[in-house]
């Protein structure tokens, strides 16, 4: 990776421009982290647009929802392992491993005669890719010095919008020239080029290496049924097995939290992690908060889109693609700001997604359309106006031996996020009668009981946003690093 030694004739609050950020010495660990961030995104797009013609290919229709699901849990999981991984290890070897671990389920799933081997190579990929951007996040936080954290995650949010396009367009690229499974053998050797990259870079020294007690698998294996369950309620959607899968699952995470909680230096996760009352808790309750309440746009805005206003699937797809354009512009408009505004613009930025949430429960049932992709930008632009600067607060106010952790836990309790609210609003829909609607006026009271579902959490998420922005830093803005 890169040097880690922060230049102390550097303040924390000076203005760093893109031109003296891209020809630092963190250049070549910020090409690292971006290209994890797009084999991670981008894959997780690409089967969108070959899921066809695999299915024609090799069948399994029944099992397509898990094509997907399957690298959400494979990914929340890996994500949680990453920082106690990095703490042990350092972040070389673990992240060629993730790189290596992802090459090889894109080639298995390239090869695959038949849909169940071809999930296999899915869980691979997640496994690997969900740790890929994990311990990206963990270098961005513990190698950038603070006044380069702003910049590093705004391009890291670029190269996320710019995979929500290029994804499904590589997909489909394959699948009209070649064929579907030269697209997974694309990112296969691009994951393995990754390796042998990081394999050459220097290591970040391990935060703790005298710890070297067994890897606490009986836990993560509680989080991965407890993902699994939550999954599962929202890829089957059945009244009161869904309800059951939830609940169980919601249960297996509170027991996994717990047992993580009395842990010592084998943490999966920061101490208190959702404790409201903590700054840190606060912020990553506010990521899992707002994720939740923002999946519902992304899951069931382009059908509602189309059954109520009779739109076009690539109108409908554009709308949900405003969302990342709008992260990605204002990510690199305002990550030059001092540290100094980094409260404000986490205050404006989770006010937008929070107004977003009522924005669409009066847009989509009502329109027009160009106004559901205006409050679908306002989103997006929300979430990267804040998103750059939450790293540094947190870690700024975070013990120096969390600082790992909590790198780590952001992306992976944003993916748990979306997989709790996806069920969530499963449900939700499904009471509201989503599998039944015929006409347009039906399909417009589904989408405000779904929206109306969101609104709570988008509530809950301002309130933790305001315990993160009450409390100073350990050091106040102007201290110099040392």
């Amino acid at each position: 990776m890169a040097d880690t030694k922060q230049n102390p004739t550097f303040k924390e609050d000076a203005f760093v421009s893109w031109r003296q950020f891209l020809s630092s010495a963190y250049t070549p660990a910020l090409a690292l982290v971006c290209l994890s961030v797009w084999l991670h995104a981008a894959d997780s797009l690409i089967v969108a647009t070959m899921l066809p013609s695999v299915v024609a290919e090799i069948g399994g229709a029944g099992l397509v929802g898990w094509s997907v699901s399957l690298y959400e849990i494979a990914s929340v999981v890996a994500g949680a392992a990453s920082a106690l991984l990095t703490i042990r290890y350092g972040l070389r070897t673990p992240m060629c491993l993730a790189a290596i671990v992802f090459g090889f389920g894109c080639f298995l799933s390239a090869v695959a005669p038949s849909m169940p081997l071809l999930l296999a190579g899915r869980v691979f990929q997640g496994l690997g890719g969900g740790g890929l951007v994990a311990m990206g996040f963990v270098a961005v936080g513990v190698i950038f010095p603070r006044r380069y954290t702003a910049r590093a995650m705004a391009a890291v949010s670029t190269f996320w919008g710019v995979s929500a396009f290029l994804g499904p367009l590589i997909g489909g690229f394959f699948v009209e020239f070649a064929t579907w499974r030269w697209g997974f053998a694309f990112f296969g050797g691009q994951a393995i080029a990754l390796a042998l990259w990081i394999s050459l870079r220097p290591d970040h020294a391990p935060s703790d290496a005298s710890v070297r007690t067994v890897f606490p698998w009986r836990r993560l294996a509680l989080l991965c049924l407890a993902v699994l369950l939550v999954s599962y309620g929202g890829v089957e959607i059945e009244p009161m097995q869904t309800a059951l899968c939830v609940l169980s699952g919601v249960a297996c995470l509170v027991l996994f939290l717990r047992l993580d909680h009395r842990a010592q230096d084998d943490r999966f996760l920061p101490l208190r992690p959702f404790d409201i009352r903590k700054p840190t808790g606060s912020a990553l309750l506010m990521i899992l908060s707002l994720s939740l309440a923002t999946i519902a746009i992304t899951a069931f805005g382009p059908l509602l889109v189309v059954a109520i206003h009779n739109a076009s699937a690539l109108t409908a797809g554009y709308i949900v693609a405003c969302s990342s354009i709008g992260w990605t512009v204002m990510a690199v408009l305002f990550s030059g700001s001092p540290e100094r505004l980094d409260r404000l613009m986490i205050a404006i930025g989770m006010t937008f997604v929070a107004a977003s949430i009522a924005g669409f429960l009066y847009a989509v049932p009502n329109g027009p359309v160009w106004l559901i992709a205006v409050f679908a930008a306002v989103e997006g632009g929300g979430f990267g106006m804040a998103w750059t600067f939450i790293l540094r607060r947190t870690t700024a106010l975070a013990d120096p031996e969390e600082v790992q952790r909590i790198s780590g836990a952001i992306p992976t309790v944003q993916r748990l996020g979306y997989a709790l609210g996806a069920a969530y609003i499963g449900i939700v829909a499904n009471a509201a009668g989503f599998t039944t609607m015929d006409a347009a006026a039906q399909a417009a009271e589904t989408a405000r009981w779904i929206f109306a579902a969101c609104l709570p959490f988008a509530l809950l998420g301002l309130l933790s946003m305001v315990t993160l922005v009450r409390k100073e830093p350990r050091s106040v803005s102007g201290a110099l690093y040392g």
